[in-house]
């Protein structure tokens, strides 16, 4: 499996759907030392987003800033009822279930796994902060 680059395009974000497809996806970003992203199908057409920043190493630390910035986000998505209220906001692992589309996964899971390498550019596009 290539290295994702960073920040992921949306459409590079695999999917790591079934048992298998999930540990390959995680094996890879560890022998990378990288960002775990990937999304999975749920059931009745829903999404997951997933990410973890233990694959990457001990060398990879994300800013407090970030982490209160990712979490926030999180927290619209749920209040907004975009994402199931068993969301999981870090700061290490994150987890988004209920996502309405495959699209919308990926533009979730791209703009987390830029945020979490310290741009948070994406994620202020997919979930722009509350007026």
């Amino acid at each position: 499996m290539q290295p994702l680059p960073i920040p992921c395009p949306a459409h590079l974000v695999p999917d790591a759907t079934g048992t298998d497809a999930f540990h390959d996806v995680y094996r890879a970003a560890m022998a990378q030392q990288a960002v775990f992203v990937a999304i999975e199908s749920e059931r009745r057409q829903r999404w997951t987003v997933k990410a973890d920043t233990l694959s990457a190493g001990s060398g990879h630390a994300v800013d407090g800033a970030v982490n209160d910035a990712v979490r926030a986000a999180i927290t619209r998505l749920v209040e907004n009822r975009e994402v199931d209220l068993d969301a999981y906001a870090g700061p290490v692992y994150f987890m988004m279930h209920g996502v309405g589309s495959e699209d919308r996964a990926r533009e979730l899971a791209a703009a987390l796994h830029a945020a979490l390498y310290g741009d948070l550019g994406p994620l202020t596009r997919a979930v722009p902060p509350a007026s």
